[in-house]
């Protein structure tokens, strides 16, 4: 299978702290390929190295073959960039804004024009071709960013945290595009992301952490290497003793959470009928579930999704 971005050994830092911590991974062509972590995990600084706005410090990357240090200007021609922060002219129309992004790249005449078209009426946009950037919805000028980005037909389209701003139908639009643009032109995508939830959307996940890759592979795999079924608990009591009483007496795992208590157990719904002859009276709320991927987090990590982004 062809590689369409290779990340080998790649680190960066500020002074005494490292950013990126010796990152290696590849993408395959075609895979729409995401990158999660909370705030402060490092996989904003690997976006900005892959969209050629910073150098990294030590390690090499590889775009269709082409190294970024050695030749940036190759790469650029081969990525597509939707950035976090919005990049539009909002006193441009909207088809200005597409024509202004491809004379960037060389696009001139009637074949600038004719790739806007197409773009507007993929993205649903076209009956608002007139009108100016800065009337459109967040949902509207998500979808002109997309578009901006993929004025020059790259090979490879970097999104940073692509759902920000946008309200759970914009947001599923948003992925239904993604997954036809895969399906129908062969575009690799690669996302950032703090959403677990938005994870579940691609083919693989890399998991970063303080600049470390602390898991990679299929969303389904990674939550099947988390093990059982868990047992969530809410208590108004002393959590630690609680725990400390549970893992005594039955052995089990337990974590503590900011509102409760988590139990793995490789039976759990069997064991949970025991668990609350044991504790009668304890609990607020009991909940039976399977591992998700911010429990993967944890077991990678040691600590919750969110703890670990008020933490960073």
């Amino acid at each position: 299978m062809e590689t369409a971005v290779e990340v080998q050994g790649l680190s960066y830092g500020y002074a005494k702290r490292h950013v990126l911590d010796k990152i290696s991974f590849s993408v395959n062509a075609g895979e729409i390929f995401g990158v999660v972590g909370p705030n402060g995990s490092g996989k904003t600084t690997l976006f900005r190295i892959l969209s050629t706005l910073i150098l990294a410090r030590q390690g090499r990357v590889l775009i269709h073959g082409f190294d970024l240090q050695q030749a940036g200007s190759d790469v650029r021609r081969k990525i597509g960039v939707v950035f976090q922060n919005p990049a539009l002219d909002l006193q441009l129309s909207v088809f200005e804004n597409l024509l202004y992004q491809g004379r960037l790249y060389g696009l001139f005449g009637q074949t600038l024009k004719d790739r806007a078209e197409i773009l507007l009426k993929r993205l649903g946009l076209l009956d608002r071709k007139s009108d100016k950037a800065k009337i459109l919805s967040g949902g509207l000028k998500r979808r002109l960013e997309l578009a901006k980005g993929l004025m020059h037909q790259p090979a490879v389209l970097l999104l940073d945290e692509p759902s920000t701003g946008l309200d759970p139908g914009a947001r599923k639009d948003l992925w239904t595009y993604l997954h036809k643009l895969r399906l129908e032109a062969g575009v690799t995508i690669l996302v950032t992301t703090h959403l677990m939830e938005e994870a579940e959307h691609c083919d693989r996940i890399a998991i970063f952490e303080r600049g470390r890759l602390v898991a990679l592979d299929t969303p389904q795999k990674l939550k099947e290497s988390a093990g059982s079924e868990r047992i969530e608990l809410t208590l108004p009591g002393e959590k630690e003793k609680i725990a400390e009483q549970m893992r005594q007496r039955f052995g089990v795992t337990v974590h503590i959470l900011e509102n409760g208590l988590q139990i793995e157990h490789a039976a759990a719904s069997a064991f949970l009928p025991q668990l609350l002859a044991a504790f009668p009276g304890e609990f607020e709320t009991v909940t039976l579930r399977k591992p998700t991927l911010e429990d993967v987090f944890m077991l990678k990590t040691g600590h919750r999704f969110w703890g670990a982004a008020h933490e960073a």
